[in-house]
């Protein structure tokens, strides 16, 4: 039986987080939490998080925790916050802040 956990508007660029979530996809939740833990990325924080709310969905269901393996797990992109900031001559250039919608799948073995 399959749980999931979405987070939405993440303040994290997608492609950043891309390279944590490679590195769960198809793992054991144990082995998933324990590798995030040890991971220096700031992505880890947040998917580890993420990974945390879905495990409490699945005891919430009444399904074994320690069967539970990530299944899929997909970053999307989310919207754009544009600012600005002062450059020569009077011009401004935008910075784009990029937010990530984050889902993430498990289920039994």
């Amino acid at each position: 039986m399959e749980v999931r956990a979405r987070l939405r508007f993440g303040r994290i660029a997608p492609r950043k987080a891309r390279l944590v979530a490679d590195l769960i996809r198809g793992k054991g939740s144990e082995e998933s939490l324990n590798i995030l833990a040890f991971t220096n990325k700031g992505a880890a924080k947040i998917l580890g998080k993420l990974l945390k709310s879905a495990v409490a969905n699945a005891t919430q269901k009444k399904i074994d925790v320690d069967r539970l393996y990530v299944k899929k797990i997909t970053v999307d992109q989310g919207p754009m916050m544009k600012r600005f900031t002062p450059r020569a001559l009077g011009r401004a250039t935008t910075i784009r802040k990029r937010t990530s919608h984050i889902t993430i799948v498990l289920d039994e073995e």
